[in-house]
């Protein structure tokens, strides 16, 4: 983890050069809801209010908006342009578990779904989390890592398929898309959808929050330094598709995390689909560059019409 933030340390060196916002919102013409009606479960005290800023450096020939000190989690949902498939994802955007990089990996991932027909449901998850010692064979894991964002995804999946009708969502057709510690997340619903870590609260908590199909886009935090995959992520036969991308010179969270989860997915007989780059390092999202990783897109769409998500 302190890796990554290093990483996105360099981004947001200059960042005082640009204004900072407070509380991030979506663009004109979007439904923005709360996850939660009240305070959120196990909700942990903010270092401070939530703040939207915008980097100095680019990536990609862009700039990259990261939000901190998330207190209050929202989904926000983009509507398929063109014909609607029926199908939904939910993104997940990473951060280390200290800020969500909320265009890179948030809206332009929105802008990539809808443009095939498909639902966005963008999620603004908390953080930051307490820090973990996440590869360690030594530390104990008898607990669920980080709660409050698994409590956030978990919400999110009931309240998708709650307002399935009303969003012209088919409830049979949600997937999950989540990068580096979205990553985990995605790793962490696709195995912890049997039974909520909060109270339920309403009739959404009823709701199945088992996604249909997971993309999981260079995660990170699922390999112990043994190897072994980390015991917060117990793969059954009963784990989604999943597909994986993951570059081999990834120096942030490393391509071990990718391939001890892909191998924990073939061993439960999980349709898996894995593709593994020499070039691209860490955090390029959907952003097209002149390494051949930033056309993963392309094989996700193709991935999405062989399992059924969207039309052959």
């Amino acid at each position: 983890m302190k890796t990554w933030l290093v990483f996105f340390g360099l981004l947001f060196a200059c960042v005082g050069t640009h204004a900072a916002e407070t509380v991030w919102q979506p663009s004109a013409g979007h439904l923005q809801m709360s996850l939660w009606p009240g305070t959120p479960p196990d909700m942990k005290t903010m270092p401070g209010p939530e703040k939207t800023e915008t980097g100095a450096q680019l990536l990609a020939g862009k700039t990259v908006t990261a939000v901190s000190n998330v207190s209050h989690p929202t989904l926000t949902v983009y509507a398929p342009q063109g014909k609607n498939t029926g199908a939904a994802v939910v993104v997940i955007p990473g951060g280390g578990f200290e800020i969500l990089a909320i265009d890179l990996e948030g809206t332009e991932i929105c802008d990539w779904l809808t443009a095939r027909g498909i639902t966005c449901v963008l999620l603004k998850y908390r953080v930051p989390s307490a820090p973990y010692d996440w590869h360690s064979d030594s530390r104990p894991h008898n607990y669920q890592v980080p709660t409050m964002a698994l409590e956030d995804v978990q919400r999110t999946m009931g309240l998708v398929r709650l307002h399935a009708k009303a969003w012209n969502i088919d409830p049979h057709k949600v997937g999950v898309v989540g990068f580096s510690a979205g990553g985990f997340l995605v790793a962490e619903i696709s195995t912890h959808f049997g039974k909520r870590l909060y109270k339920p609260v309403d009739e959404a908590d009823w709701e199945s929050a088992r996604p249909d199909f997971a993309m999981a886009i260079y995660p990170g935090h699922l390999a112990l330094e043994s190897g072994k995959l980390n015991p917060n992520v117990p793969v059954t036969h009963d784990t989604p598709p999943t597909f994986v991308v993951q570059a081999e010179d990834d120096n942030v969270d490393g391509v071990q995390q990718a391939l001890t989860y892909f191998a924990a997915l073939k061993a439960a007989d999980v349709p898996t689909e894995m593709h593994l780059y020499a070039h691209g390092g860490h955090a390029f999202g959907v952003r097209r560059t002149d390494m051949p990783i930033t056309h993963w897109t392309d094989l996700a769409d193709a991935w999405m019409r062989t399992i059924g998500v969207l039309p052959r």
